[in-house]
């Protein structure tokens, strides 16, 4: 595949040496990270895939600092649409498994919510025992459409006996704005479906689920507005600023995390508000990915034994992160990652029933 046939060039932009923008360049290098924006909306409503350059979120990214990180940042341009949105999702998906082959973590910016589809498809043939969290106000499982759209692509992803799903986390929906069956149809099936409610002012009691997580995608519809809106479809209610960006943070903080997708972002947007978060929410991403590079390979763990119901459990908490996991293997993959809010919970006899279903 030629990436020039599939990719325009970003415009230059000058930063000086400790500015973000000094980290990033046009080439794909081993082990790093890859920028690739996507202008196709059509999976949204009427959206569309007109050519844009996001030249003012780049703008506001590479003058943000480059602190310490040590990974390589290739900002692969924007991705030309396809003549049919299908076309976009199968370009996508081998520009995708271009860089896993390289051990590189794709982020895609942009693009209607449905483009998730094509990064769970990449990462299916790159790995399995997929562990998928997606945060975004609403949880849509029409099956109306061959066509893949931001209202049917997740019963693609679950109904789909070549992907190998493992968990999903769906976190940030809002009651009012869905339709009682669909979540009440995830939780029969035993996913996880957390509310915007509990995810507000702090990432602790909801930290656990992006922890393991191979791909973590955010839908900007699930971002309060402000200005001229800052998603597609602007929302009054939402995560705020701040909490956006620690939770971007901590996506990119994951142990598993292959790769990453920000879409439905209001590309027509001319708030200069709206291109900072974005290249924020970004810059936040890639801080986490850095940090999770840096962190020793080899763990300590101390154990704590609780009852409840005459039965003993075993929960066992980081020494280096502070993290804790529920079970007693001694073998950390095998651990569930949990909070300390439901070790407590644990200790008054209320164990999650959650941690059981494993």
């Amino acid at each position: 595949m030629d990436l020039e046939d599939i990719l325009m060039p970003a415009r230059k932009l000058k930063s000086e040496k400790w500015q973000f923008g000094s980290q990033v360049s046009d080439e794909l290098q081993e082990g790093g990270i890859a920028l690739i924006y996507c202008s196709d909306f059509r999976g949204h409503n009427d959206g569309d895939a007109e050519i844009l350059d996001y030249h003012e979120v780049r703008r506001e990214l590479n003058k943000l600092s480059k602190l310490d990180f040590t990974l390589p940042v290739c900002d692969l341009g924007n991705l030309i649409s396809g003549r049919s949105h299908a076309d976009t999702h199968f370009v996508l998906q081998e520009l995708l498994l271009a860089c896993f082959k390289k051990n590189i973590i794709p982020i895609v910016v942009g693009g209607s919510n449905d483009m998730a589809f094509s990064l769970f498809s990449a990462l299916n043939h790159h790995r399995k025992s997929i562990t998928y969290t997606q945060i975004s106000n609403v949880v849509s499982l029409a099956a109306n459409s061959e066509e893949i759209t931001e209202n049917n692509y997740l019963t693609k992803i679950f109904s789909d006996t070549n992907f190998s799903l493992k968990n999903y986390h769906h976190l940030g929906y809002q009651k009012h704005l869905n339709e009682v069956d669909s979540v009440r149809l995830m939780k029969e099936v035993d996913f996880d479906v957390v509310r915007l409610a509990e995810m507000m002012n702090t990432t602790e009691n909801t930290e656990h689920f992006f922890r393991r997580a191979d791909l973590v995608t955010v839908n900007c519809d699930a971002v309060e507005s402000f200005s001229d809106g800052f998603s597609t479809t602007p929302q009054v209610n939402g995560l705020n600023r701040r909490e956006i960006c620690a939770y971007m943070k901590e996506a990119g903080l994951s142990d598993n995390l292959a790769c990453a997708g920000i879409f439905n972002f209001n590309a027509d947007s001319s708030s200069q508000l709206n291109n900072q978060l974005l290249a924020q929410m970004i810059w936040h991403l890639v801080e986490g990915i850095n940090i999770q590079r840096s962190h020793p390979r080899e763990r300590q763990f101390e154990t704590f034994h609780i009852m409840a119901d005459d039965t003993q459990y075993t929960f066992q908490r980081d020494s280096f992160s502070g993290l804790w996991y529920f079970g007693s293997d001694e073998n950390r993959e095998n651990l569930i990652p949990c909070s300390r809010q439901e070790y407590e919970a644990a200790i008054r006899g209320d164990l999650p029933a959650r941690l059981l279903k494993f």
